[in-house]
Protein backbone atom coordinates (compact mmCIF):
# COMPACT_ATOMS: atom_id res chain seq x y z
CA UNK A 1 0.00 0.00 0.00
CA UNK A 2 2.31 2.62 0.97
CA UNK A 3 4.40 1.68 -2.89
CA UNK A 4 1.13 2.65 -4.20
CA UNK A 5 0.56 6.11 -1.59
CA UNK A 6 4.50 7.30 -3.02
CA UNK A 7 4.00 6.14 -6.77
CA UNK A 8 0.84 8.64 -6.74
CA UNK A 9 2.80 11.44 -4.55
CA UNK A 10 5.68 11.09 -7.59
CA UNK A 11 2.87 11.32 -10.42
CA UNK A 12 1.75 14.24 -8.74
CA UNK A 13 4.88 16.33 -8.20
CA UNK A 14 5.72 15.25 -11.90
CA UNK A 15 2.16 16.80 -13.32
CA UNK A 16 2.37 19.42 -11.34
CA UNK A 17 6.36 20.34 -12.23
CA UNK A 18 6.85 23.67 -14.80
CA UNK A 19 7.63 22.83 -17.85
CA UNK A 20 11.43 23.33 -19.30
CA UNK A 21 12.20 27.17 -20.25
CA UNK A 22 12.47 28.29 -23.65
CA UNK A 23 15.46 30.56 -24.38
CA UNK A 24 14.37 33.77 -25.34
CA UNK A 25 14.46 34.92 -28.94
CA UNK A 26 16.39 38.15 -30.16
CA UNK A 27 14.36 40.44 -31.76
CA UNK A 28 16.52 41.12 -34.45
CA UNK A 29 20.29 40.16 -34.68
CA UNK A 30 23.13 41.91 -36.92
CA UNK A 31 26.68 40.46 -37.56
CA UNK A 32 29.39 43.20 -37.11
CA UNK A 33 33.20 43.39 -38.40
CA UNK A 34 36.20 45.52 -37.82
CA UNK A 35 39.45 46.20 -39.32
CA UNK A 36 40.35 43.52 -41.68
CA UNK A 37 42.93 45.54 -42.79
CA UNK A 38 44.07 43.78 -46.17
CA UNK A 39 47.90 44.60 -48.10
CA UNK A 40 49.17 42.28 -50.19
CA UNK A 41 52.41 42.96 -48.12
CA UNK A 42 54.21 40.86 -45.41
CA UNK A 43 52.96 40.83 -41.96
CA UNK A 44 53.94 43.46 -39.85
CA UNK A 45 54.52 42.94 -35.71
CA UNK A 46 50.84 41.10 -35.02
CA UNK A 47 49.90 42.66 -38.24
CA UNK A 48 49.04 39.43 -41.06
CA UNK A 49 48.28 41.49 -43.91
CA UNK A 50 47.42 38.17 -46.33
CA UNK A 51 45.81 36.25 -43.51
CA UNK A 52 42.67 38.93 -44.09
CA UNK A 53 40.65 37.15 -47.01
CA UNK A 54 40.35 33.83 -45.27
CA UNK A 55 39.50 35.23 -42.33
CA UNK A 56 36.98 37.53 -43.80
CA UNK A 57 35.30 34.69 -45.61
CA UNK A 58 35.16 32.54 -42.69
CA UNK A 59 32.91 34.89 -40.94
CA UNK A 60 30.66 35.37 -44.23
CA UNK A 61 30.51 31.45 -44.10
CA UNK A 62 29.49 31.65 -39.84
CA UNK A 63 27.02 34.53 -41.18
CA UNK A 64 25.49 33.19 -43.74
CA UNK A 65 24.39 30.16 -41.27
CA UNK A 66 22.81 32.97 -39.26
CA UNK A 67 19.11 34.64 -39.13
CA UNK A 68 20.47 38.43 -39.34
CA UNK A 69 19.65 41.87 -40.59
CA UNK A 70 22.57 43.10 -41.74
CA UNK A 71 26.47 43.00 -41.41
CA UNK A 72 28.34 46.21 -40.36
CA UNK A 73 31.90 46.75 -41.45
CA UNK A 74 33.77 49.42 -38.96
CA UNK A 75 36.05 50.75 -41.53
CA UNK A 76 39.48 50.30 -42.31
CA UNK A 77 38.63 47.56 -44.26
CA UNK A 78 41.72 47.92 -46.52
CA UNK A 79 45.15 48.68 -45.40
CA UNK A 80 46.43 50.32 -48.53
CA UNK A 81 46.13 50.63 -52.05
CA UNK A 82 43.15 51.19 -54.48
CA UNK A 83 44.08 47.37 -55.72
CA UNK A 84 43.17 45.73 -52.26
CA UNK A 85 40.05 46.43 -52.63
CA UNK A 86 39.65 44.36 -56.01
CA UNK A 87 40.76 41.46 -53.71
CA UNK A 88 38.76 41.86 -51.16
CA UNK A 89 35.68 43.03 -52.59
CA UNK A 90 34.61 39.93 -54.54
CA UNK A 91 35.05 37.65 -51.28
CA UNK A 92 32.56 40.21 -49.49
CA UNK A 93 30.51 39.93 -52.31
CA UNK A 94 29.46 36.34 -50.57
CA UNK A 95 27.45 37.25 -47.77
CA UNK A 96 23.90 36.71 -48.23
CA UNK A 97 23.37 39.83 -45.56
CA UNK A 98 23.09 43.56 -46.69
CA UNK A 99 26.50 44.60 -45.91
CA UNK A 100 26.81 48.67 -44.45
CA UNK A 101 29.90 50.25 -44.05
CA UNK A 102 31.90 52.93 -42.06
CA UNK A 103 34.58 54.94 -42.90
CA UNK A 104 37.85 53.92 -41.64
CA UNK A 105 41.25 56.19 -42.15
CA UNK A 106 42.92 53.63 -44.18
CA UNK A 107 40.38 53.64 -46.68
CA UNK A 108 41.96 56.46 -48.11
CA UNK A 109 45.29 54.93 -47.85
CA UNK A 110 45.05 55.38 -51.92
CA UNK A 111 46.28 57.63 -54.01
CA UNK A 112 44.63 61.04 -54.28
CA UNK A 113 42.77 60.69 -57.73
CA UNK A 114 40.81 57.84 -56.27
CA UNK A 115 39.79 59.46 -52.56
CA UNK A 116 36.26 60.53 -53.87
CA UNK A 117 35.72 57.13 -55.38
CA UNK A 118 36.28 55.57 -52.00
CA UNK A 119 32.55 55.56 -50.92
CA UNK A 120 31.21 54.23 -54.19
CA UNK A 121 33.34 51.44 -54.16
CA UNK A 122 31.92 50.29 -51.14
CA UNK A 123 28.20 50.97 -52.48
CA UNK A 124 27.89 53.38 -49.87
CA UNK A 125 25.26 56.70 -51.38
CA UNK A 126 27.04 59.36 -48.98
CA UNK A 127 29.69 58.85 -46.88
CA UNK A 128 27.49 59.15 -43.62
CA UNK A 129 23.61 58.10 -42.97
CA UNK A 130 21.16 56.74 -41.23
CA UNK A 131 18.14 53.67 -42.09
CA UNK A 132 15.56 52.45 -39.20
CA UNK A 133 15.11 48.68 -38.66
CA UNK A 134 12.50 47.89 -36.56
CA UNK A 135 12.55 50.40 -33.60
CA UNK A 136 16.22 50.89 -34.08
CA UNK A 137 17.70 53.89 -36.28
CA UNK A 138 21.29 53.12 -37.14
CA UNK A 139 23.50 56.23 -37.49
CA UNK A 140 26.26 55.50 -39.51
CA UNK A 141 29.07 58.20 -38.81
CA UNK A 142 31.96 59.11 -40.81
CA UNK A 143 35.36 60.35 -38.98
CA UNK A 144 37.23 61.86 -41.33
CA UNK A 145 35.07 65.00 -42.19
CA UNK A 146 38.03 67.02 -40.64
CA UNK A 147 41.37 64.65 -41.50
CA UNK A 148 44.83 64.74 -42.95
CA UNK A 149 44.33 61.83 -45.06
CA UNK A 150 40.77 61.45 -46.55
CA UNK A 151 41.24 64.70 -48.91
CA UNK A 152 43.61 65.72 -52.19
CA UNK A 153 46.04 67.48 -51.10
CA UNK A 154 45.82 71.17 -51.79
CA UNK A 155 41.83 70.75 -51.57
CA UNK A 156 39.86 73.21 -49.45
CA UNK A 157 38.44 70.04 -47.35
CA UNK A 158 42.29 69.06 -46.67
CA UNK A 159 43.44 72.81 -46.01
CA UNK A 160 39.92 73.47 -43.75
CA UNK A 161 41.19 70.13 -41.95
CA UNK A 162 44.89 71.09 -41.18
CA UNK A 163 43.46 74.49 -40.21
CA UNK A 164 41.28 73.06 -37.71
CA UNK A 165 43.76 70.24 -36.29
CA UNK A 166 46.78 73.35 -35.69
CA UNK A 167 44.00 75.62 -33.86
CA UNK A 168 42.13 73.13 -32.10
CA UNK A 169 43.46 69.91 -31.57
CA UNK A 170 47.23 70.26 -32.15
CA UNK A 171 48.14 67.49 -29.62
CA UNK A 172 45.92 65.02 -31.36
CA UNK A 173 47.35 62.30 -34.12
CA UNK A 174 46.85 62.88 -37.43
CA UNK A 175 46.10 59.26 -37.73
CA UNK A 176 42.85 60.20 -36.10
CA UNK A 177 40.35 63.04 -37.74
CA UNK A 178 36.69 64.46 -36.52
CA UNK A 179 32.96 64.92 -37.35
CA UNK A 180 32.94 67.98 -38.66
CA UNK A 181 30.22 70.57 -38.08
CA UNK A 182 27.78 70.09 -40.77
CA UNK A 183 27.92 66.17 -39.93
CA UNK A 184 27.23 67.13 -35.97
CA UNK A 185 23.98 68.70 -37.06
CA UNK A 186 23.02 66.24 -38.97
CA UNK A 187 23.33 63.41 -36.17
CA UNK A 188 21.46 65.83 -33.94
CA UNK A 189 18.56 66.35 -36.24
CA UNK A 190 18.78 62.64 -36.54
CA UNK A 191 18.34 62.16 -33.09
CA UNK A 192 15.89 64.25 -32.27
CA UNK A 193 13.61 62.47 -34.96
CA UNK A 194 14.25 59.29 -33.42
CA UNK A 195 13.65 60.70 -29.45
CA UNK A 196 10.32 61.76 -31.22
CA UNK A 197 9.31 58.54 -33.00
CA UNK A 198 10.34 56.34 -30.02
CA UNK A 199 13.34 54.67 -31.53
CA UNK A 200 16.79 53.38 -29.97
CA UNK A 201 19.53 54.42 -31.85
CA UNK A 202 22.98 53.05 -32.57
CA UNK A 203 25.26 54.85 -34.13
CA UNK A 204 28.60 53.30 -36.50
CA UNK A 205 32.06 54.57 -36.44
CA UNK A 206 35.31 53.66 -37.54
CA UNK A 207 36.62 56.19 -34.51
CA UNK A 208 35.97 55.49 -30.41
CA UNK A 209 35.05 58.08 -28.41
CA UNK A 210 35.35 56.59 -25.04
CA UNK A 211 36.74 55.96 -22.51
CA UNK A 212 39.91 58.11 -22.96
CA UNK A 213 42.67 56.25 -25.93
CA UNK A 214 44.40 57.78 -28.05
CA UNK A 215 42.55 56.54 -31.21
CA UNK A 216 39.56 58.80 -29.92
CA UNK A 217 38.21 61.10 -32.43
CA UNK A 218 39.67 64.57 -32.52
CA UNK A 219 36.58 66.26 -31.04
CA UNK A 220 34.93 62.89 -29.20
CA UNK A 221 33.64 65.65 -26.05
CA UNK A 222 31.65 67.56 -28.37
CA UNK A 223 30.44 64.08 -29.85
CA UNK A 224 29.85 62.77 -26.54
CA UNK A 225 27.92 65.92 -25.32
CA UNK A 226 25.83 65.83 -28.34
CA UNK A 227 24.48 61.97 -28.64
CA UNK A 228 24.43 61.97 -24.91
CA UNK A 229 21.74 64.30 -24.41
CA UNK A 230 19.53 61.74 -26.41
CA UNK A 231 17.96 59.84 -24.66
CA UNK A 232 17.43 57.67 -27.98
CA UNK A 233 21.35 57.03 -28.13
CA UNK A 234 21.88 54.08 -26.37
CA UNK A 235 25.29 52.79 -28.35
CA UNK A 236 28.19 53.62 -30.04
CA UNK A 237 29.82 50.89 -31.97
CA UNK A 238 33.70 51.05 -33.45
CA UNK A 239 36.76 49.83 -34.29
CA UNK A 240 40.29 51.70 -35.11
CA UNK A 241 41.74 50.61 -31.71
CA UNK A 242 43.29 47.22 -32.60
CA UNK A 243 42.99 45.61 -28.69
CA UNK A 244 39.41 46.83 -28.24
CA UNK A 245 37.81 48.79 -25.42
CA UNK A 246 34.57 49.14 -23.80
CA UNK A 247 33.20 52.00 -21.31
CA UNK A 248 29.89 53.44 -20.25
CA UNK A 249 29.03 57.08 -19.82
CA UNK A 250 25.64 58.98 -19.21
CA UNK A 251 24.11 55.51 -19.81
CA UNK A 252 25.38 55.18 -23.66
CA UNK A 253 27.41 52.25 -24.29
CA UNK A 254 31.04 52.57 -25.92
CA UNK A 255 32.10 49.49 -27.75
CA UNK A 256 34.97 49.29 -29.45
CA UNK A 257 35.21 45.70 -31.50
CA UNK A 258 38.55 43.95 -31.56
CA UNK A 259 40.56 43.73 -34.94
CA UNK A 260 40.15 40.85 -37.61
CA UNK A 261 43.80 41.88 -38.49
CA UNK A 262 46.24 41.17 -36.02
CA UNK A 263 44.99 37.86 -34.39
CA UNK A 264 45.84 34.11 -35.48
CA UNK A 265 42.55 33.42 -35.43
CA UNK A 266 39.50 36.13 -35.66
CA UNK A 267 37.46 38.92 -34.20
CA UNK A 268 34.05 39.53 -35.27
CA UNK A 269 30.38 39.79 -33.38
CA UNK A 270 26.84 39.22 -33.46
CA UNK A 271 24.52 41.29 -31.42
CA UNK A 272 21.23 39.96 -30.36
CA UNK A 273 18.39 43.23 -29.72
CA UNK A 274 16.42 42.09 -26.97
CA UNK A 275 13.78 44.68 -25.97
CA UNK A 276 15.85 45.49 -22.82
CA UNK A 277 19.44 44.61 -23.97
CA UNK A 278 21.90 44.34 -26.46
CA UNK A 279 24.14 40.86 -25.93
CA UNK A 280 27.58 40.97 -28.12
CA UNK A 281 28.25 37.64 -28.92
CA UNK A 282 31.77 37.54 -29.69
CA UNK A 283 33.70 35.08 -31.85
CA UNK A 284 37.90 34.78 -31.71
CA UNK A 285 39.96 37.37 -29.44
CA UNK A 286 35.89 39.32 -29.38
CA UNK A 287 34.82 38.99 -25.86
CA UNK A 288 31.12 38.90 -24.99
CA UNK A 289 29.13 41.92 -23.84
CA UNK A 290 25.96 42.07 -22.33
CA UNK A 291 24.68 45.99 -22.49
CA UNK A 292 22.07 46.90 -20.35
CA UNK A 293 19.41 49.53 -22.29
CA UNK A 294 18.74 52.85 -20.37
Amino acid sequence: MRFFIVLAALVTLGASAPPPSVPEEPLFSIGAIADVQYADADDNGERRYRTAPGKLAAAIDDFNRQRLDFVVHLGDFIDRDWASYDTLLPVAKRLKHRWHFALGNHEFSVDDAYKSRVPAKLGMKARYYSFVRHDWMFIVTDGNDLSSYAWPAGSAEHRRSMDAHAALYPDKPLWNGAIGDMQMRWIDAELTKADRRGLKVMLFSHFPLWPENPHNLWNAPAVMTLIERHPSAKIWLDGHNHEGNYGVRAGVHYVNLAAMLDTGETSYARLDVFPDRVIVDGTGRQRDLTLMLR
